[in-house]
């Protein structure tokens, strides 16, 4: 059974910087595309980035430039390195695949908190 711990929140002034990271155990990881996800409060989860297993990458209009994904194969880890912080990027953050029909159990996400 495949399991995702995402870890690396906390809270983080404006403009500040933050890195995440998702590990997963228990199943195959390098064959599938994977993606960071968020969820802010009374809002809906939303894409944030993508990364093929090839290194290709896709990101949300409203993290271009700011957000950079990142994956370790051999680590079986996905990143998400965040700079330039902002107010609206604060959310509960979860990592899992990319492919809905492959998608595995959302583990427990980590808290970013964008606040000054």
């Amino acid at each position: 059974q495949v399991q995702l711990v995402e870890s690396g929140g906390g809270l983080v002034q404006p403009g500040g910087s933050l890195t995440l990271s998702c590990a997963a155990s228990g199943g195959a990881f390098t064959v599938y595309s994977m993606a960071w996800y968020r969820q802010a409060p009374g809002k809906q989860r939303e894409l944030v980035a993508a990364i093929g297993g090839n290194g290709y990458t896709n990101y949300a209009d409203s993290v271009k430039g700011r957000f950079a994904i990142s994956r370790d194969n051999t680590k079986k880890t996905l990143y998400l390195q965040m700079n330039a912080l902002k107010p609206e990027d604060t959310a509960v953050y979860y990592c899992n695949r990319l492919d809905t029909r492959v998608r595995v159990s959302w583990g427990q996400g980590t808290q970013v908190t964008v606040s000054s």
